[in-house]
């Protein structure tokens, strides 16, 4: 039972791409630093009001600054601009969202934060015109956000989205959905869901509309960081009907889906959290040239100078990856299997480089960077998750693995006296 014909266009007909066309390059430039102006004015003091005050990122927050951004001219780098955004390709959007990224709710307020960014990817590449028009079109012009339901409570899907127990069985009109998700970010307050299902002979993707009485969101689970709008949730599907035409593409194609949305969603992961690891390595080099131990200034201590230089290594290492893989995803598109697996390993190097950088800046700011006041202990806190949400780093190093070695399998076992 499908939907929509196996063989569908990259987007549903009169859907423009999230990702297009960036501006001349001198145009991109000139975009991230108004970004990072807007950001600076606009948004760094509400994220020092949450961060001093403990408090997590809300929807009236994500309105208010997103209504700024608008004003700005910096709303929407992955909105087409016929809805109100500015289109960008991959490789703009890497300085953009690295511009967006110095605060920890830059991407938000520019409508390009996770899961949302991802969910805009593969909606625009699966979805038809009517579900474009219903949930789409709303989620690109900022109007709604949304969730995507696959990681389970154990012995459910985690790491192996294989592994997916949530099921949906066929009833006459459309589906009825059972099963239990964990750590479903942005659950409370999105405006619908997609959720990853078992079918016979497959697994599905359905869209959930938020107040369907089979679908209720749970408590928001209790996290290291709190900057996702709408938190990471527990959610239940009890006999929760929808119907046919909430598929969303194929019916057992949602795995091979899920793949549209990674590359890229993994990516912009990458640019927004390369923005706060830079900015956090500026305020170290101010506050350590700022301050003086031992009769001199801490930036004139040789072990201080280590910390800075590889930070700036890690950050000029980090920051090529990225924009070399943003390249490859606009050349080959979404399903290319090069830029899948050079997502992979900027996710897998950038996430560690930058728990570096913050790790380094931490130490630079001595007994106050655990001291919230100074904000770097929250950076540190609130990168953590980076290095599991959208892959694991040890998941990506088998996957890295297995794509090279791959390359270099032979047809049969080498025979060892015939190599002599």
């Amino acid at each position: 039972m499908t939907t929509a014909p196996a063989t569908r266009p990259p987007a549903p007909a009169g859907t423009p791409e999230p990702a297009g066309s960036s501006p001349p390059a001198g145009d991109v430039a000139e975009l991230a630093r108004r970004t990072r102006a807007f950001v600076d004015d606009h948004v760094l003091p509400v994220e020092r009001e949450l961060v001093v005050a403990g408090r997590h990122m809300d929807d009236d927050i994500r309105v208010d600054l997103q209504r700024a951004a608008r004003a700005a001219g910096v709303f929407g780098p992955l909105t087409p601009v016929g809805l109100g955004g500015l289109g960008l390709s991959n490789a703009g959007l890497a300085e953009v969202l690295e511009a967006a990224g110095r605060s920890l709710i830059g991407p938000t307020a520019v409508n390009c934060a996770a899961p949302d960014d991802g969910n805009m990817h593969l909606l625009a590449a699966v979805c038809t015109q009517a579900q474009a028009e219903r949930y789409l079109h709303p989620l690109l012009r900022g109007e709604t956000r949304s969730s995507i339901a696959l990681t389970e409570p154990a012995p459910g899907a985690g790491s192996d989205p294989s592994m997916v127990r949530t099921s949906a069985v066929p009833v006459d009109g459309g589906w009825v959905i059972d099963g239990a998700k964990h750590f479903i970010t942005g659950a409370e307050g999105a405006a619908f869901t997609i959720c990853i299902a078992r079918t016979e002979g497959g697994t599905t993707m359905f869209l959930v509309d938020q107040d369907n009485p089979g679908l209720r969101v749970g408590r928001r689970m209790p996290t290291l960081d709190h900057s996702a709008a709408g938190g990471h949730c527990e959610v239940t599907f009890a006999d929760c009907f929808v119907p046919d035409d909430a598929v969303l593409g194929d019916v057992g194609a949602g795995l091979r889906y899920a793949q549209v949305r990674l590359a890229p969603s993994r990516l912009a992961f990458c640019m927004a959290w390369l923005g706060l690891a830079a900015r956090a390595h500026e305020m170290a080099a101010a506050w350590i040239t700022g301050r003086s131990s031992f009769g001199q200034r801490i930036s004139d201590h040789g072990m201080a100078q280590a910390h800075v230089a590889d930070n700036e290594i890690d950050i000029a290492a980090a920051r090529a990856l990225v924009r070399s893989v943003a390249r490859v995803l606009d050349e080959e598109g979404l399903a290319s299997s090069a830029a899948r697996h050079g997502a992979a390993i900027a996710k897998t190097f950038v996430a560690e480089a930058v728990w570096r950088v913050l790790d380094r800046v931490v130490q630079l700011y001595g007994g106050l960077g655990i001291c919230e006041d100074h904000l770097v202990a929250r950076f540190l806190v609130e990168a953590r998750g980076f290095r599991i949400y959208e892959g694991s780093s040890e998941v990506l190093r088998a996957s890295i693995a297995r794509r090279v070695l791959r390359a270099h399998s032979s047809p049969a076992p080498i025979n060892p006296e015939e190599a002599r």
